[in-house]
């Protein structure tokens, strides 16, 4: 499988750009968490002069066996119809997208259905037509992780060698809430029940059967030493790419975006694969998802949004990207005392 050399960021710049960010015509601390978004991105490109350079969105798509267990309010079709609604540009990330001047891309990597390749607006990177019922054996193999974790390394370097330094992740994938359920409570060490929520709109019977199943899952497998292990065993084609686009991201020193619960899930098994990626790392919202906060404590991130949402697909992502143009706009722009001629004490 293939390894990532992610750097912890040095603190020798550090110094530097606090002083930058003191000197400008404010109190100090006065701009809050822009100040500390400002310093983060600064260290993450090693400069003084930090900047935003073609924005990317990617949008991770796959199907799930655990599905044929009725865990979902939504049949399996919606996850290819929802990516044809990407392409023709009538969901949510798009508007977003097209608002804040964000390139969305829509990875196919793993979907039940067969597309036409030469579909504009799709990367076609798929491993296999969704993952297997991991309520009887495990969702991937470990060739077909490996594969998964290679493909989503790939397209980050694809859109890293066209000039993008800041990517954030989405995806779409009807059963995939199970999946992350699973891998949260695995890797956070915390019982499936308090990770599990209503999802695509499951009522309190779909829940508890949802539980029921997922508990049921966990006890029948027992390969859980390493988070590669199981990200193979419960994991999503989709999940796996994000893990290995975010390494990647993170090995390119690029600006890494969270969006909620699933998107999360991906990033609780980077992070267990290589911690020095959470310097390059922004959470972008609390999702409302059951369990998004959890996660987010477990890992002692502190999203930029609480607005309620989980819709998913990186949306999340593009709402809050205007609050790191702020970050970056103020660092670079914003006078400082000195060349406003603004006294600094009375």
């Amino acid at each position: 499988m293939i390894r990532f050399n992610i750097q912890k960021l040095s603190s020798t710049l550090a110094d530097d750009l606090k002083k930058k960010i003191d000197a400008k015509t404010k109190p100090v601390g006065s701009l809050g968490v822009l100040e500390d978004l400002a310093l983060q991105i600064g260290l993450i490109q090693n400069t003084i002069r930090p900047s935003l350079s073609t924005p990317h969105i990617l949008v991770f798509a796959g199907d799930h066996g655990i599905v044929s267990e009725g865990v979902s309010a939504y049949p399996q079709d919606v996850t290819w119809q929802m990516v044809m609604n990407f392409v023709q540009g009538g969901a949510a990330i798009n508007v977003f997208c097209k608002q804040h001047s964000i390139t969305l891309h829509v990875i196919d990597a793993g979907v039940n259905y067969g597309f036409n390749d030469h579909i504009d607006g799709i990367i076609h990177s798929k491993i296999a037509a969704g993952t297997k019922n991991f309520a009887y054996e495990p969702a991937m193999s470990h060739q077909q992780v490996a594969q998964a974790i290679e493909a989503g390394a790939r397209i980050v370097k694809n859109i890293h060698q066209v000039g993008c330094n800041v990517v954030g992740f989405g995806e779409m994938g009807i059963g995939n809430t199970s999946s992350a359920s699973v891998i949260m409570s695995l890797i956070c060490n915390i019982p499936i029940e308090d990770c599990v929520g209503k999802g695509t709109g499951l009522d309190d019977h779909g829940l508890q059967h949802k539980i029921d199943v997922l508990r049921n899952a966990i006890a029948r497998h027992s390969d859980y030493d390493t988070p590669e292990n199981i990200l193979a065993t419960f994991g999503g084609f989709e999940i796996a790419q994000m893990v290995g686009g975010m390494l990647q991201a993170a090995e390119l020193n690029m600006i890494i975006l969270i969006d909620g619960f699933i998107t999360t899930s991906a990033y609780l098994i980077a992070h267990a694969i290589e911690p020095a990626i959470q310097d390059y790392t922004i959470f972008c919202h609390q999702s409302k998802e059951k369990g998004h906060q959890r996660m987010l404590h477990y890992l002692n991130a502190k999203p930029l949004l609480d607005l309620n949402m989980r819709l998913g697909e990186g949306s999340g992502v593009a709402v809050a990207y205007p609050i790191l143009q702020s970050a970056v706009s103020f660092f670079n722009e914003m006078a400082s005392f000195e060349s406003a001629s603004v006294s600094t004490s009375v």
